[in-house]
């Protein structure tokens, strides 16, 4: 099971909080020893720990999508069993995958 951390602040920058997201994801290191990962936007800081099951070099967390300017950050703790058909589904659409994760379904 994978650990999560991290918080929302609409009045402080926090994308000078890596010492507290460390200390935080340190903290959860018994819920994903195998990988660990933090992201940080203006408002935003999450940090994962990672127990590693699918995809081990693509699922790195927390997760990104770039849209233009903007930025979404995920990170997620779970499987997702049918997430080969929904890939399917959003490949038809035209979505192009960047990782074989099926956390990548949820972005």
């Amino acid at each position: 099971m994978c650990g999560i951390a991290g918080w929302i602040d609409w009045s402080k920058d926090l994308s000078h909080e890596q010492e507290t997201l460390k200390k935080m994801t340190d903290a959860i290191i018994h819920r994903g020893p195998d990988a660990e990962g933090h992201w940080f936007s203006k408002r935003a800081a999450l940090g994962h720990r990672r127990l590693i099951v699918i995809d081990p070099e693509g699922g790195l967390q927390p997760m990104l999508y770039k849209d233009g300017n903007d930025t979404i950050g995920l990170t997620f703790n779970g499987e997702i069993y049918n997430y080969q058909e929904l890939r399917k589904e959003l490949e038809e659409k035209g979505h192009e995958f960047q990782t074989k994760s099926d956390t990548e379904v949820l972005l």
